[in-house]
């Protein structure tokens, strides 16, 4: 999922935060956690994030932040992964201008 989240955005950041990757490009994209039996990936602003794929299957309640829980085993359509990461870096905008 990492080598996906690097190749639909090159000029990502990643880091470590919260003892877990958080990927930003102009604001939080997303950040990784894992389980047990899950790997979670958190969209930051995942409610405003068109998901026509459905990938979102996880904090669906919320008001801002979507997930994609993905077991072990399960397949993510990659195309449609990095399209979400993309649409997130676009939801991001551009840097505010310094004053």
């Amino acid at each position: 999922m990492r080598a996906l989240i690097l190749e639909a955005d090159p000029e990502m950041t990643e880091e470590w935060k919260w003892g877990t990757p958080v990927w930003s490009h102009h604001g939080i994209v997303c950040t990784g956690e894992t389980y047990t039996k899950v790997v979670k990936l958190t969209f930051a602003e995942g409610v405003r994030i068109p998901d026509p794929s459905r990938l979102f299957n996880s904090s669906l309640e919320g008001n801002m932040r979507r997930a994609i829980d993905i077991h072990e085993g399960e397949k993510v359509d990659a195309g449609a992964f990095k399209a979400l990461v993309k649409a997130a870096v676009a939801q991001n905008g551009p840097p505010a201008k310094k004053r």
